[in-house]
């Protein structure tokens, strides 16, 4: 009888069950393909993560795509200007569903420190953002780990119906809350 090693040792009777949500979220999360979108600064920081030191490869994620329609994970890397935004968008659009968006830096999460009219207020004005990384610039070891998040959340992500039922409660939640000029404070 030869050594058992690996998945044998752990499946003796030879067959594996999970649901069918597991099996996808598993493998959408270790094969995001992210497409080469930077803006200012922070694109510094993202191509930090890409080389070898971070090496985002240890994830799946060497291959930065130049083609949007290749892609399924944009990471918003600095500053977006409203003459930028339109192209942002169509890039969004143009990218493979399921898709998924890392608003990388202040500026890319809430304008940072160019509060004015040329430059947009949070890139969640144009497009919806899954993961928000803050910092100015953040370090690559923050997008590792923003990105290790993300994982965590397509791999619980649900599929069909019950994925449509989700969106539809948080588009709820979203009309029903408080508009952002209306907040006074920091702990309202």
């Amino acid at each position: 009888m030869g050594l058992i090693v690996g998945l044998e040792a752990k499946l003796p009777s030879g067959f594996l069950v999970t649901t069918v949500e597991k099996l996808a979220g598993y493998m959408r999360k270790n094969s995001l393909w992210p497409a080469t979108f930077g803006l200012a600064c922070c694109a510094i920081e993202m191509m930090a993560a890409g080389a070898g030191r971070y090496d985002l490869a240890r994830f799946g994620m060497e291959v930065f795509r130049a083609s949007p329609r290749q892609a399924d994970l944009m990471i918003v890397a600095g500053r977006v200007s409203n003459k930028m935004a339109p192209v942002v968008r169509q890039i969004y659009d143009q990218m493979a569903a399921p898709k998924w968006t890392i608003a990388m830096g202040a500026c890319a999460s809430s304008g940072g420190m160019f509060n004015n009219y040329a430059i947009v207020q949070g890139v969640d004005h144009i497009i919806p953002v899954d993961i928000y990384l803050p910092g100015c610039p953040p370090r690559p070891e923050m997008l590792m780990d923003a990105i290790l998040k993300l994982h965590e959340q397509i791999g619980n992500e649900k599929l069909g119906p019950n994925r449509e039922k989700i969106i539809k409660e948080v588009e709820a939640a979203a009309l029903a809350a408080k508009p952002t000029h209306q907040l006074k404070g920091l702990l309202t």
